[in-house]
């Protein structure tokens, strides 16, 4: 017999499976050498009062035997002659697209501006060390995107939890553990994606599938209402009658190429702020209530939301145990973003922290039409690189200091590799940025007691929370509102946030072209 309950359960009998086992037994009255296996199906923390908890989610199995489920890949047919579709971009969105599309039978044509996984991890030195910055290999493109080397956190608020669980299967198929089935805010870890992105690509390649690195995509070929293909910055022509274009939040030049077509495109609204850094202990602290979180708790995480006048100031891509990373895609400007490997281990937290935007916010470029938005995001980040001494380091401040408008006299060592200098962000943040999140921490800290410290370090600026565009497309087929059989496709386009809903986007837009070719 096999019976499912929800169990409330302290951190060390979540944690320790002989008090788990006890636990459910006396609980449900059994006899001990009844309750065969414990299968834990959901995992969750619940830190609100004093005493954390684990809600579980179980499966016993009671004088029954326990065969474990095996996450097996789908049986991908060999697509080598099949009709090809272009897909731009090999992350998240791009990568599940090409498996989704080779899952019924089409051929996925992979055109990556980027390098590998591997061969990245030269360029992210170069940044880090020696403060250059390659336009086509860094933190956000190449292999994986943004989420190969920035966390891999997995969360998403889509309700469409069959989307979720094969994307996720997936993930599981390709190597990541299978905790991420579990817990209710999955994590893989900078650490362990590059193996399992790898393992994609082999996969694609082994089924008939192409994928052309270091090709940087610079024209569109269409007719007057179709897309033809592409052309890539060598002259190469790639033809198609189907282009999925899943380029990412950070392609500038797909998004100033589509705009000087004449291929329609909106300005989107996002938000932008700074990333700030704490002693993971003191965040344990905090959430846990405690004065020491022991071994039977993660490093606490937060997520905090606070209006301010008509704004929201919020926490964006928090990161326990993690580091901040520059995530500038072109010489001339300084980003900042956040990632923690899967043991969320060192020794510091960081989180953007971020003021929601208006479109009356971007007039000041309405030259730009439909870019002003992006062009006030790179205003921000040329800014940063001149008051951070014209180098990747980034310009910084205490948080006290911040709230006060003062110069920090020293600043600790942090976890952003290429280094901080001390400067008054005021000079770098747009002045109603600047207020908005000067009010923000102050609320913060009524609701965290103990946020606001000199002991976390501000770090400027935090602007690529999300596309500065969104590229419309027809409701019901995915494509583009003015040229068929263009699929503009994920975070880039306006329809996503994060791993797992740009993978779903993607694999709904490798969908909708099957219909479409049948």
């Amino acid at each position: 017999m096999q019976k499912e309950l929800q169990i409330r359960v302290l951190p060390e009998v979540a944690g320790e499976p002989q008090l788990l086992e006890e636990t459910l037994i006396q609980k449900e009255g059994l006899a001990a050498e009844d309750l065969r296996h414990i299968e834990i199906l959901r995992s969750s923390i619940d830190a609100r009062a004093k005493q954390a908890y684990y809600n579980l989610k179980v499966r016993l199995y009671i004088n029954e035997g326990y065969e474990p489920e095996k996450i097996s890949l789908p049986n991908y047919p060999n697509v080598s002659n099949a009709e090809e579709v272009i897909v731009i971009g090999a992350g998240p969105a791009g990568l599940f697209a090409a498996l989704e599309l080779m899952e019924n039978g089409l051929k996925p044509v992979i055109i990556e501006r980027g390098k590998n996984a591997k061969d990245r991890i030269q360029d992210l030195k170069g940044i880090n060390v020696k403060h250059i910055v390659n336009e086509d290999s860094n933190y956000c493109f190449g292999e994986g995107g943004a989420g190969t080397y920035s966390d891999g956190k997995l969360y998403t608020r889509s309700k469409k939890r069959g989307d979720v669980q094969k994307v996720l299967e997936l993930l599981v198929g390709f190597g990541a553990v299978k905790q991420i089935l579990v817990d209710s805010h999955p994590h893989i870890g900078t650490n362990k994606l590059p193996k399992i992105i790898a393992n994609m690509r082999k996969c694609i390649l082994q089924n008939g599938g192409e994928i052309h690195f270091n090709t940087r995509v610079t024209d569109l070929i269409t007719d007057s209402s179709s897309i033809k293909g592409v052309v890539a910055q060598d002259g190469t022509k790639f033809h198609a009658k189907n282009v999925i274009l899943a380029t990412g939040h950070s392609a500038r030049d797909i998004f100033e190429l589509l705009y000087r077509k004449g291929i329609e495109i909106e300005l989107k609204p996002l938000a932008i702020g700074v990333r700030v850094e704490h002693p993971q202990s003191l965040i344990d602290t905090i959430q846990y209530s405690c004065e020491s979180r022991g071994d039977y708790l993660p490093p606490a995480a937060y997520s905090i939301v606070k209006q301010v006048g008509d704004r929201g100031v919020y926490s964006f891509c928090m990161c326990p145990g993690g580091v901040i990373a520059p995530c500038a895609t072109a010489p001339g400007e300084i980003v900042t973003n956040g990632w923690s490997s899967s043991r969320r281990a060192r020794s510091t937290a960081n989180s953007g922290i971020v003021v929601e935007l208006k479109p009356e916010d971007f007039k000041p470029f309405e030259k730009y039409g439909p870019l002003a938005a992006m062009e006030f995001q790179r205003s921000i980040e040329q800014k940063a690189w001149v008051e951070g001494g014209k180098t990747q380091t980034a310009p910084a401040q205490r948080l006290r200091d911040f709230i006060k408008g003062d110069v920090s006299a020293d600043l600790p060592n942090t976890s952003y590799a290429p280094g901080i200098t001390s400067v008054e962000l005021g000079s770098v943040l747009p002045d109603f940025i600047h207020k908005n999140l000067k009010e923000g921490f102050l609320k913060f800290d009524q609701s965290m007691r103990g946020y606001l410290t000199n002991d976390a370090v501000v770090h400027a600026p935090e602007t690529r929370t999300s596309s500065p565009v969104k590229i419309p497309r027809d409701h019901e087929t995915l494509q583009h509102v003015q040229i068929s059989g263009l699929y503009p496709c994920g975070e880039g386009a306006g329809y996503a946030g994060g791993i797992v809903s740009a993978a779903m986007d993607g694999m709904k837009c490798a969908k909708r072209i099957r219909v479409s070719t049948k």
